[in-house]
Parts: structure tokens; sequence; C-alpha cells
């Protein structure tokens, strides 16, 4: 086996192991219920709901991914927000209540940041969580990052496989001056737009205005009218586009590459992918004064720099970190426990099932790889089985540009009873072994017209349908919303 085909092997490997799989969905919802019965037992939250966000909800989350909560206030039909200082007390309530029921751990609030969180942890299997208030702004750049996934999977699995190789280098933690997962998944958006042919175009050919800004006046509209115009943009992308037929691991190299010298670049270059290109800072008005390591605009929310934690030190240990990855990724004579040990850390490496390697790096000894899933286990269903994208008082969601998934209304109840009964992976790809029309994806991939017809039934592990190419209805009211039982309506 040459180098290159030796990375492209790895690389699905790694990511059978980082993928969620129904158990993970599971314990997430458990987490999600917990929560919601501690909002339900506090006076001054007295009609609010729990909305779950982030990567969970853009399907772009590991098996030991975090989990982004936002509790929504009640302010019926109309876009609001509490003031900060509501939210900082509200949040202090929140932890002094989670205190009490003694199922939680590590609880930290961090009242100073741009988006003021509670961030705690569930002795349950150990899942992080983010807590905030009122992140409506949170809740529709997770649904942008769910659409992107639909126009091309690669996506998910660039993404996915970036977070673990910066986790595995210490260069995605914005606490110790490095990159939190959202500029990275920027990062892939930009390399997916500027590679060639492009996979992605500029966001600005999918939605051409400042999101953030546009959601005011009634949250059912504003919400409906960016749904329809990026379903109605990413539609004509699609049907005029080149394909690129790049491999995951030609896509990995050339990401890597393409950021081997961020740290010169950043000092003159800011990244955009709202316009998808690089960008002199002194060109560009908005950055000015650029006092950050590097530049990398938030699309949905500019000028914000959604890279604003990482430091000058770091910037430089960052690019290092490329580099020496691209190195090694082109080298010859390429042994794949050298790439394990490039691409994951410890945790993931013993997952992967390998022959022995000579002196791990973990233990100074020779050793197995573990085998950690047990017999039988199953891959996590996919973000149309397990997210509906239901809100309460009518607002648009994903599901309602796919009219195929008006009849999903789970509360959280049932979709974790469908979760118990999910046949495995290996019972579910057969039926999907058709080679899809436009070829961008391998052949056990289901085109979007078969995986349109099997939408009520279990789907080839999360791979999600084609919304941007169905006519977006109109809403209907009273649809329930994500994930929340019939009480909490």
């Amino acid at each position: 086996m040459n180098s290159f085909s030796e990375v492209e092997s790895t690389l699905k490997e790694i990511l059978e192991v980082i993928k969620p799989l129904r158990e993970d969905w599971v314990t997430r919802f458990k987490i999600i219920d917990e929560l919601r019965e501690v909002v339900r037992s506090m006076e001054s939250l007295r009609g609010a709901t729990v909305e779950p966000f982030g990567s969970f909800v853009s399907n772009l989350f590991t098996r030991s991914g975090d989990l982004d909560i936002s509790i929504e206030l009640p302010y019926g039909s109309f876009v609001s927000s509490a003031a900060k200082k509501r939210k900082l007390s509200l949040l202090g309530e929140i932890l002094r209540a989670l205190r009490q029921t003694g199922r939680w751990q590590r609880l930290q609030f961090i009242p100073h940041a741009r988006v003021p969180i509670l961030k705690i942890e569930s002795k349950w299997q150990n899942i992080s969580c983010d807590i905030s208030i009122d992140n409506l702004q949170g809740q529709i750049k997770s649904k942008f990052m769910f659409w992107l996934n639909e126009i091309d999977g690669r996506f998910r699995e660039m993404v996915l496989l970036v977070k673990e190789w910066a986790k595995a280098h210490g260069i995605n933690n914005p606490k110790t001056g490095t990159f939190n997962s959202y500029s990275l998944s920027l990062l892939v958006i930009f390399h997916f737009q500027t590679c060639v042919p492009a996979i992605f175009p500029p966001l600005k050919d999918i939605y051409p205005g400042n999101v953030v800004d546009d959601l005011t006046g009634v949250r059912a509209d504003a919400e409906r009218r960016i749904a329809e115009v990026c379903s109605s943009n990413i539609a004509r992308f699609r049907s005029g586009r080149v394909l690129n037929r790049s491999s995951l691991a030609e896509l990995f190299i050339s990401f890597i590459a393409k950021f081997s010298d961020i740290d010169l670049k950043a000092s003159e270059m800011g990244i955009c992918p709202f316009r998808g290109q690089w960008e002199y800072i002194t060109s560009n008005t908005r950055w000015l004064p650029q006092t950050y390591a590097i530049f990398i605009e938030d699309p949905f929310e500019q000028p914000v720099n959604a890279a604003r934690a990482v430091s000058q030190k770091q910037l430089i240990i960052i690019s290092d970190t490329f580099e020496t990855t691209r190195r090694l990724l082109i080298s010859a004579n390429l042994r794949q426990s050298t790439l394990i040990d490039a691409l994951v850390g410890p945790q993931t490496s013993q997952l992967l099932v390998k022959q022995p390697v000579s002196y791990s790096r973990y233990n100074g000894t020779r050793r197995h790889f573990q085998e950690a899933r047990a017999p039988g286990s199953q891959t996590g269903p996919s973000p149309s089985q397990m997210q509906p994208y239901h809100y309460r008082n009518g607002r648009p969601s994903t599901s309602q540009v796919q009219p195929q998934a008006q009849k999903m209304m789970f509360s959280t109840s049932q979709m974790q009873n469908q979760t118990q009964n999910m046949p495995s992976s290996s019972k579910v790809q057969p039926q999907f072994q058709k080679v899809r029309s436009d070829r961008t994806r391998p052949a056990s991939t289901p085109s979007v017209p078969q995986a349109q017809s099997q939408f009520q039934k279990v789907r080839a592990e999360t791979y999600p349908g084609n919304f941007a190419t169905q006519r977006p209805v109109q809403p209907y009211h009273n649809q329930g919303q994500m994930w929340r039982p019939k009480s909490d309506k």
C-alpha cells in the first residue's frame, strides 16, 4: 500500500471511531431531559425552554463532543433577548439549582465572555455542556452548518477529522490561546471554497446579508425568510457547479498544506468565508484596527472575529503543527502507526484496531491498540431521524424546507425509543448500494432521491438528505418543538 492509500484508509478508520454511535445520541438526549427538569423547577424560568444547538444540532460532533444549550426565555412570537445583566443573574440561579441536584460536576460560571456561559459536566458519561441564555444567534449558525453539510457530506467528515487532529496537538482550546471548534469549522468551509473546483460557494452567494442582523421581528417570519433564501441559492449552486471528485485524503492533505504558513499570512491577510477569499486587512475597513493574531471573520455575524482568542505565540505553534503534519503526510514509506500518532490523541488511538506497534508513545512499551466498541455496536441515527428541528409557535425549521420531514414530529421520549430498535449500519447499507448520479459520494452512500424515499426509515450512517432541491413550503403552526415532550410545550 502506497503512502497516499495509507492516508485514505487511516482517515476512514478514524472516522469510524469518532463518529457518534446510537448510545452517544441517547446520552445527550438524557442530559437535555435532565436540564429541562431543572429549568421547570425554577420559578424565575417559568415558560422557558431548553434548546440544544452547536455541533450536536449541525451533526458535526464527535463521540466525545460537548453539548451546547440555550435557555430560551418566553417572549411570545417576537425575536428578543434578555439584557446581559439579567442573563448573568439567571445563569447564577441555574448554577445554584444544578449544584443542588448533585448530578453535575466541574461547574464553572464565565460571566465576562462575549456570550456569558455556564460550563458544567454531567456525572453520567462525563459529557461537558455550555449553557447560555437566549442564544438565537448560535441556533441559526448551527442550522447553516447543517445546511452546508447537505451540500456535500465530505464537509462533516473533514470537520470531524480536523477537530480530532487539532485536539491531539493541543490547538483546539481557546483557553490556551488556540482555535475554538467553530473557527476550525470555518477553516474547513474556507478550504472547500478555495479548492479547485470549489465545493462550496462564497457564503454571500447562499445568504447575501448579515444573518444576525436579519433576525428581527416575528421569529417565525425571520427564520422562514432566511431558510427560503438559503434553499433557493443552494439549489442554484448545486445545479450549476463543476463537481469536485477529490478523495478524503486529497482534501485533508491539501487542507493541512493550505494553512502550513498561516502565521505569515495572518499578519497581513484575514480569512473571509463570506466572500470565500483571503482579504488584506488594510483594505477591509470593518477589520480595522486589527489587534488580533489572526482574523477569521464569522460569515454570519460580520465583522466578528471567530478566532479572537488565538494568541501570537500560539499562532506560531499552530503554524508549525500544520507544517509538521504536512511533511509527514507527503513522506515516503509512511506507516499507519505513525499516521495514527500524528492524527489522533491517545484516547482515540486506543479505539482503533491495529497491529502491534513498536514502543508506543503513550507508555513506552510494545502494545496493541484495544478494540473499544462492543460487538454489535451501532452507529448513530442520521440528523433526519434525531433532529427534526421543530420549534414552538410555528417557527420555521429545516424539516419545513424538506416536505418529507414534516411527518417526523417526535417528542424526546419517542425519538429515544426509536433509537433502541435501530438496525446496525451493516443492515442498512445494502439498501443504498447504487452509485449516485453525481458521484460526489462513495457508492455506498444514497443519492438524494433514494435517501428521501427512505426518509421514514433508517438511512445510511449520518448522511442527511438534501433539502436544497426542494421548494420551500410555508410553516404549519403548532408543530411542536425540538426534542420536547408535550408537557414542555
